[in-house]
C-alpha cells in the first residue's frame, strides 16, 4: 500500500476520532481474530477503497488506522472465494510471515471431511471457516447451521483440536431456537473443538443477544469475536452473560475500512455506509469515520459499562486469543 493510498484511506476525522476516543483504551498488543485476505486470482474484489490484493503486508499497513504503533498479530481467514483451494494455499503462505499469526481453512458444505483434515494439516492451518453461501438451500440467509457446517466437519475439528469461526445466519441470529440448539449440540458433543461466533454472535440487533445468550452459558469451548458490530450492548451482553474471558477482538477486514456503522433497528439491523444519504441532519453535517473505529468505540463503551480493568481489556485484545490458539 503506497503512502498516497494510505493518506486517502485515513482522513482527519478518523485521526481526531482515534485520539479523542481510543488512544487511551487500546492496549500495546492487538490480536485480530477475524480478518480476511484475498487475491484477484481467487476472487475479484470490486469494492470502493479496497485493494485488489490484500495479503499480510497490505493488511498490516492498513491496520495503522485502527491501532497505530501497536504490535499486531492475526487469525487470517480466506475471503469466501470462488477458487477456495487457491485461497487456502495463499492464506497459509501469508500466515507464515509472523510466528504469532494463525490461519483458517475455508470449507464448503460438500467438502469431504478426510480431505479437509489432510489439507489443514498439510497447510499448517489451525481450523475452519464456513459460510452460508455454500449451503444448498434457498435463501441461504435462513439456512440451518448444519446446512453450511455439517456435523462430520465438526467431528474432524474435535479430533484435531481446531477452532471454527461461525457467522451464523437466520433473521434473529442467536435468539433463533435452531441456532442455539446446534451451537449447544456441537459444543457439548465435540468439547475439543473451539467454536467462535463471529460479530458478537451476529448480534447486530443487541436484543437477540439478550434473548439468546442465556441459553448458551456453561459451554467451555464457546468464544466470540466482536468484529464489525458497532452496538455496545451486543458486546456487553457477552461480557455479562458469558464472561470477558470468551471475548476476542476482531476487525472483519475489509469491513472495518468501510465508512459508517451497523445500527440495530426494530427486530433487525441495517448498515449506514459513507454514501448512504443520512449524514446531513438539520444544522450539522456528519463526517462518517471508518466502521472499525466505531466498532472499537462500541467495545470501549461495553468494557466501561461492565467496569472491566486494564487486565481484562488486555485479555480481550490479546491474551484470550493467545490462550485459545497456542501463541507464546
Amino acid at each position: 500500500m503506497s503512502k498516497n493510498e494510505y493518506a486517502e484511506l485515513i482522513r482527519d476525522e478518523d485521526r481526531d476520532f482515534f485520539e479523542r476516543e481510543l488512544t487511551s483504551f487500546i492496549p500495546d498488543k492487538i490480536f485480530d481474530a477475524h480478518c480476511h485476505l484475498w487475491h484477484p486470482d481467487h476472487q475479484e474484489m470490486d469494492i470502493p477503497d479496497v485493494p485488489r490484493i490484500a495479503g499480510a503486508q497490505e493488511y498490516r499497513s492498513r491496520m495503522e488506522a485502527l491501532g497505530p504503533g501497536r504490535r499486531i498479530a492475526e487469525l487470517f481467514i480466506p475471503w469466501p472465494a470462488e477458487k477456495s483451494r487457491l485461497a487456502n494455499e495463499w492464506t497459509a503462505k501469508e500466515v507464515r510471515t509472523d510466528p504469532a499469526s494463525r490461519g483458517l481453512f475455508f470449507v464448503k458444505s460438500d467438502d469431504d471431511p478426510e480431505w479437509v483434515r489432510q489439507e489443514v494439516r498439510r497447510l499448517g492451518l489451525h481450523g475452519l471457516k464456513c459460510y452460508h453461501l455454500t449451503a444448498n438451500v434457498t435463501p441461504t440467509w435462513e439456512a440451518d447451521i448444519p446446512d453450511y457446517l455439517p456435523e462430520p466437519l465438526v467431528r474432524v475439528a474435535d479430533e484435531e483440536g481446531w477452532v471454527i469461526t461461525l457467522h451464523m445466519v437466520k433473521s434473529r441470529a442467536v435468539a433463533d431456537p435452531k441456532n442455539s440448539h446446534w451451537i449447544r449440540h456441537y459444543c457439548e458433543t465435540y468439547p475439543n473443538m473451539k467454536l467462535i461466533l463471529a460479530h458478537s454472535a451476529r448480534g447486530f440487533q443487541p436484543a437477540h443477544n439478550l434473548e439468546g445468550l442465556p441459553k448458551l452459558t456453561g459451554l467451555n469451548n464457546l468464544y466470540f469475536d466482536c468484529s464489525a458490530n458497532c452496538e455496545p450492548i451486543a458486546h456487553q451482553a457477552i461480557l455479562r452473560i458469558i464472561g470477558h474471558e470468551k471475548m476476542l477482538f476482531g476487525t472483519d477486514c475489509p469491513v472495518c475500512f468501510y465508512r459508517g456503522r451497523s445500527l440495530g433497528a426494530a427486530d433487525t439491523f441495517l448498515w449506514l455506509y459513507g454514501d448512504t444519504p443520512v449524514w446531513g441532519e438539520k444544522h450539522t453535517q456528519v463526517k462518517p469515520v471508518l466502521s472499525g473505529l466505531e466498532n472499537l468505540r462500541s467495545l470501549k463503551w461495553a468494557c466501561w459499562s461492565e467496569r472491566l480493568g486494564d487486565r481484562a481489556v488486555e485479555d480481550i485484545f490479546w491474551n484470550n486469543a493467545a490462550g485459545l490458539l497456542g501463541i507464546e
